[in-house]
């Protein structure tokens, strides 16, 4: 019997080599059992792979951070987004015209924004968008197009997108990493056209980081830090970022 597990095993990593994640669905047709095979297949012992919101992919433990997934995030640095979220929420006003990010720490944040605010909000991703819908004073703007389930995203098809038309007055950015040297980064390169064309077409640029992404360097160059109005983040940085947001006239807000 361990030597079909094991067997299973192998050739759900020899699938992975091909993709970063795969449907139980899927996989079930793929080794010819039953998802509750392969459920016990994973849950019986370690193994290299994991299962994580009904998708089979490699266990992050045991292998570099080159991919960001949704599912996996949402439950890393909960503390800390909730305590950056009401400061970086206090930022909106009455009538604003507000861009948000995708990531995790969006709808904290978005959670935290009085309920009598007046507001009108353009995002690209779904969990963003869904907790959006429960402020009754907001107007959304979802930017449409590809769906990619590992970031919860939508990607424009065409050479426009709804942001195109609109100025918003702030830009919420989330990023994985942020670095002096290197700036502020992310993981997945296919958020980068949103995240840039916020950057370029709003009044000012917000950067909300909890204080674990700083002195971190991801694939996916956002931005110099330098670019940013403001820095929201959980807890003070390392001194050389508060000497660099001091000397760059960053408000550092934590």
């Amino acid at each position: 019997m361990e030597s079909k597990r094991e067997d299973r095993i192998q050739r759900l990593l020899l699938a992975l080599k091909k993709t970063d994640k795969i449907h139980l669905k899927e996989a079930s047709l793929l080794l010819e059992v039953s998802e509750m095979t392969i459920r016990r297949d994973l849950n019986s012992a370690p193994a290299p792979v994991i299962l994580l919101g009904g998708y089979i992919v490699m266990d992050p433990k045991n292998s570099p951070a080159t991919h960001y997934f949704v599912s996996e995030q949402k439950m890393r640095q909960i503390e800390e987004k909730r305590r950056l979220a009401s400061r970086a929420a206090s930022l909106i006003q009455n009538n604003d015209t507000v861009f948000f990010d995708c990531g995790t720490t969006m709808p904290y944040v978005i959670e935290k924004i009085a309920e009598d605010c007046v507001f009108t909000a353009i995002c690209y991703s779904l969990n963003t968008f869904l907790a959006l819908q429960e402020k009754p004073n907001c107007e959304v703007i979802l930017c449409g197009g590809a769906f990619k389930s590992s970031n919860s995203i939508f990607t424009p098809i065409g050479r426009s997108s709804e942001l195109d038309f609109i100025r918003p007055s702030k830009a919420f950015i989330s990023a994985a990493g942020v670095s002096i040297e290197h700036g502020v980064t992310c993981f997945n390169f296919d958020e980068l056209l949103m995240k840039h064309q916020a950057i370029e077409r709003s009044a000012q640029s917000i950067l909300v980081a909890d204080s674990s992404k700083f002195d971190q360097v991801r694939p996916a160059a956002i931005a110099p830090l330098a670019r940013f109005n403001v820095v929201v983040s959980d807890a003070e940085p390392p001194q050389a970022f508060i000497d660099f947001c001091d000397q760059s006239d960053i408000p550092l807000l934590v």
